[in-house]
């Protein structure tokens, strides 16, 4: 096969309709991107039900709301390949930025054995665990996607569904259901203090 056979099987984005501007690892990642989303969201129609707390049931119904959104987004991006009717959203925590450091002794852990035992710390833990999975796949989708808008829907979206993690850690962290230790002071110092800046002049 010569050269000009072989260019002929060779398309740019310019001659193709937009809808069909997707590379193959760009569509394997994004569909299982998006049926992870669907998973998680489905996942918190299970979840509502098991709210005690009034405030973790409020950020439960914002995430749903703003993930129903991206959602949309996400699938009419994948299928024109052009910018979406509502674009990337921004999601603002309700939490405040104050973490609780330190541990207080606590009651050892074991799973559930009914579904009655599941209470607000395991519900929180499980939307964690549906964020930090979408972060990551989402992550991974970016990387990989070759339409231009698809790129960018997926990175935009990553800071709010760390966002919505962090909120979630928040809630846990106040409610002692996630403690954070700390480092001794001086070996805190010793990390801190393990890198140093460049000297001199920086490269233009």
């Amino acid at each position: 096969m010569n050269n000009q056979q072989q260019s002929q099987n060779l398309q740019g984005t310019s001659q193709m309709p937009a809808q069909q501007s997707h590379g193959g690892h760009e569509l394997f990642d994004s569909h299982e991107a998006i049926s992870g989303l669907i998973g998680g969201m489905e996942q918190y129609l299970l979840y509502d039900q098991h709210v005690q707390d009034p405030e973790l049931k409020t950020m439960l119904g914002q995430h749903k709301t703003f993930l129903t959104q991206l959602y949309n987004t996400l699938v009419e991006t994948l299928k024109t390949g052009q910018e979406p009717t509502v674009p990337t959203q921004t999601y603002n925590m309700a939490q405040s930025n104050d973490v609780i450091y330190g541990m207080q002794p606590s009651q050892p852990k074991a799973p559930a054995q009914s579904v009655n035992e599941l209470n607000d710390q395991c519900i929180s833990s499980f939307m964690m665990g549906c964020l930090k999975s979408s972060a990551s796949s989402f992550t991974m989708a970016a990387l990989e996607s070759t339409n231009p808008v698809m790129r960018r829907v997926f990175q935009d979206s990553i800071p709010n569904l760390i966002e919505m993690a962090y909120e979630v850690f928040l809630y846990q962290n106040k409610n002692q259901y996630y403690q954070v230790p700390q480092l001794k002071q001086q070996d805190m110092q010793n990390y801190m203090n393990s890198f140093a800046p460049i000297q001199g002049q920086m490269p233009h």
